[in-house]
């Protein structure tokens, strides 16, 4: 028997797998990790804590699963994006990592629109500037801090730096290419040599480019002592964690949809049209990387909306979680929550707590309550960002369907937060699609082990992904719910619109007074 390790590493925390060769799931371990926000806008990670805890995961699942290390067959990693680790010649971090939902970079993103063009990078890229993708945080690190610049040797994504640790190879696969943005052309799979030149960033510090499958290294002595393993594994160019959870629901024919509620919100749709949309992310899906593409919505207040809500107003809930067995901080949340009825009596939250991604491509974003009255109580609130998440994808949702997307019914919902039934009641109604709740949820990092086993051979191609896809709970959307989510859906379209640009008069004020 072959085994085989996925790996993903969140906004939130990282996961690790092991499956067999029939793709069965032996073991999972998950670690949280620390998200650092010390000034406005910024939003970092300890890098170091990757190489950790893909350690102590590693290690964990091989002692749960009792498989010899000798059997791996080979190893495939995804990470959020965009993303950042620096490191230097000798692999060591340069300052924190950025995550996705860093947005300092604010002047670097008007002066690409002043100096550049948006038409001319979203022409090269396929995407938008101000989704800060991690050339535009390559170009504030110049800047801003140039003395650490100089010791850079290789900028990378997080699976990057892990896939480094483990092969000293500095490689990136093409789906990661798609949220460097700037200069990395999208179709062609490569750095555009003009717009390099304009932003004055040395195109040595890149990565190599591979396709999600290719074999880029073998884990080193070195790497398989710290792991827990053994050398000689072969590691693939990996994959975006989105591309990984999709591909771990069975999500691998043009048309398929799915929807994860992580640390961001992320609706999905594989697809062949090179016809992109500038309100919407755009990215090389890894089933065909070289051909294929996914339509991405990502929304920034997914699971953390609620994470947020834990830790600022549910502390009673987190001290209860811990005397009962079997129960966690989000089910208590989730038991008031479902005690409220739709729309909250009057209760609407805007869910943009670090600005917002698609479609409205606002750094300036916050969130908010409106409606807030003595009525209503906490279960209003988590409910009410509930709805307000739901209500950011619906509308992303909306642009693809204007853009003659062809979407699969029904909507697969993976991961994190769905494992709420609430929300996926919310989700089906509001959507007015049928969904169905993905029962193997081990998410991204079995997505990455079947890519390890399509790279090694274990697997001919990704179909076994969509074999072992079982659904626990199918949905129908109750119709005069719609109408009424769709009311309020005006509303929470039209509370934004009204309060937009006070937001970046709030930024101003944060930024002469902090």
């Amino acid at each position: 028997m072959k085994y085989l390790i996925g790996m993903d590493f969140g906004t939130g925390g990282g996961k690790t797998c092991i499956i067999d060769e029939n793709a069965d799931v032996l073991a999972y371990s998950f670690r949280e990790y620390p998200i650092y926000v010390d000034n406005p806008g910024w939003s970092e990670h300890d890098a170091e804590y990757y190489w950790t805890m893909a350690c102590e995961t590693i290690k964990e699942c091989l002692q749960k699963s009792g498989v010899n290390p000798k059997d791996i067959a080979g190893i495939g990693i995804s990470s959020a994006q965009p993303c950042l680790v620096m490191v230097d010649k000798a692999f060591n971090p340069i300052n924190r990592a950025y995550n996705l939902m860093d947005r300092r970079a604010t002047k670097e993103v008007q002066w690409l629109r002043d100096n550049i063009g948006t038409d001319q990078i979203f022409k090269v890229s396929g995407n938008r500037i101000e989704d800060h993708p991690t050339m535009v945080n390559l170009m504030w690190e110049k800047k801003n801090r140039p003395k650490d610049f100089e010791k850079v040797w290789k900028a990378l994504t997080i699976d990057g730096f892990v896939r480094l640790r483990m092969t000293e190879k500095a490689a990136m696969s093409y789906s990661a290419g798609g949220f460097w943005g700037i200069a990395y052309d999208i179709i062609k799979k490569e750095y555009n040599s003009e717009i390099m030149q304009k932003i004055d960033m040395p195109i040595d510090i890149m990565a190599d480019m591979f396709a999600c499958e290719e074999i880029v290294g073998e884990l080193t002595s070195k790497a398989a002592k710290e792991t827990g393993l053994v050398p000689g594994i072969p590691i693939c160019a990996g994959q975006v964690d989105c591309n990984a959870a999709w591909v771990g629901g069975g999500a691998i024919e043009p048309g398929d949809v799915q929807i994860n509620l992580g640390t961001g919100g992320i609706l999905g749709i594989v697809n062949n049209n090179l016809n992109f949309s500038d309100l919407l992310l755009n990215d090389p899906y890894t089933t065909n990387s070289c051909n294929d593409y996914i339509t991405i919505a990502a929304i920034i207040g997914g699971g953390q909306v609620l994470r947020f809500l834990r830790d600022a107003i549910c502390q009673t809930e987190s001290v209860m979680a811990k005397q009962v067995p079997d129960i966690d901080v989000y089910d208590f949340m989730n038991m008031q929550a479902e005690q409220i009825p739709p729309c909250c009596e009057g209760l609407i939250a805007l869910p943009y707590l670090m600005g917002e991604r698609t479609p409205l491509w606002d750094v300036y974003a916050r969130g908010a309550f409106f409606g807030l009255s003595l009525h209503h109580t906490k279960g209003h609130m988590i409910r009410a960002m509930m709805e307000g998440a739901a209500f950011a994808l619906y509308q992303n949702f909306e642009v693809m369907m204007d853009k003659g997307i062809k979407a699969n019914f029904p909507i697969v919902l993976n991961e994190g937060g769905a494992k709420s039934k609430l929300w996926r009641r919310i989700l089906t109604d509001i959507f007015n699609q049928p969904t169905a709740f993905l029962e193997n949820r081990v998410g991204a990092p079995f997505g990455d082990a079947i890519l390890a086993g399509v790279s090694v051979g274990v697997f001919p191609d990704f179909s076994i992904a969509k074999e072992k896809r079982k659904f626990s709970d199918y949905m129908e959307p109750n119709k005069e719910m719609n109408k009424r989510y769709m009311e309020y859906y005006q509303l929470f379209k039209s509370l934004y619109r009204n309060v937009k640009d006070d937001y970046v008069t709030l930024a101003k004020l944060v930024e002469k007074y902090n």
